[in-house]
């Protein structure tokens, strides 16, 4: 059940005790969990009002605004309840670290793809030649030759329909694909955010990309 408007709130199961309904946000582009936290029914009126969530304080009892005094807010792409009604996930596109503690989330973990992008990045701006991403990092030709080479060792796996060689291939084009768009960069969250706004007209996607 998509949540967007507030006369929808009745249709939720607030918890009959506190009146809290538990809320899991995830990146709407990377599929990052980012945070748990809780909502009442004003703190959701507002997140469906405003566009940004808003959460129940349950230690200092009060209504929370995200990032309202640390730029960090959560700018709200769609909510959804789930099978019973009384749990939340909201996709959304943070603004700045979910976690408290500076981190980009309160788990300590990304889905693989974003790790991946993430260890990269974190080897461009130390920029060690001492790794192989790096020396991929600091020689444009290597850089671009293996990627053309990844490119054709997948065609060629595809080719022979060896399921456990297009795998491994596919998985050494990606890893060289996000190398080489960091370089520009351009990092995984800016490539899935293009893929996530071509989902809304998946009959138009392969046209698309076809012209670029």
């Amino acid at each position: 059940m998509i949540i967007s408007d507030v006369t929808q709130v009745d249709q939720l199961a607030f918890d009959s005790s506190d009146h809290l309904l538990p809320v899991v946000t995830q990146h709407a582009h990377t599929g990052e969990v980012l945070m748990l936290a809780y909502v009442n029914r004003a703190a959701l009126e507002r997140t469906i009002e405003r566009g940004e969530m808003w959460y129940f304080s349950r230690s200092r009892g009060e209504l929370w605004h995200k990032g309202a005094t640390s730029g960090s807010v959560q700018r709200v792409v769609s909510l959804h309840a789930d099978c019973d009604r009384d749990t939340l996930l909201a996709r959304v596109l943070p603004a700045g670290p979910a976690c408290h503690t500076g981190a980009a989330n309160c788990f300590a973990t990304a889905p693989t793809l974003a790790e991946l992008d993430g260890v990269i990045g974190e080897r461009t701006e130390r920029a060690s030649a001492s790794s192989y991403t790096g020396r991929l990092l600091a020689d444009s030709n290597l850089r671009l030759k293996k990627l053309g080479e990844e490119a054709v060792e997948l065609a060629l796996a595809c080719e022979r329909e060896d399921r456990e060689r297009i795998a491994g291939e596919a998985a050494d084009l990606l890893y060289h694909v996000l190398v080489a768009c960091r370089a520009a960069g351009v990092g995984a969250a800016d490539v899935l955010a293009v893929l996530a706004s071509r989902a809304t007209d998946a009959a138009g996607a392969p046209e698309a990309a076809d012209t670029a």
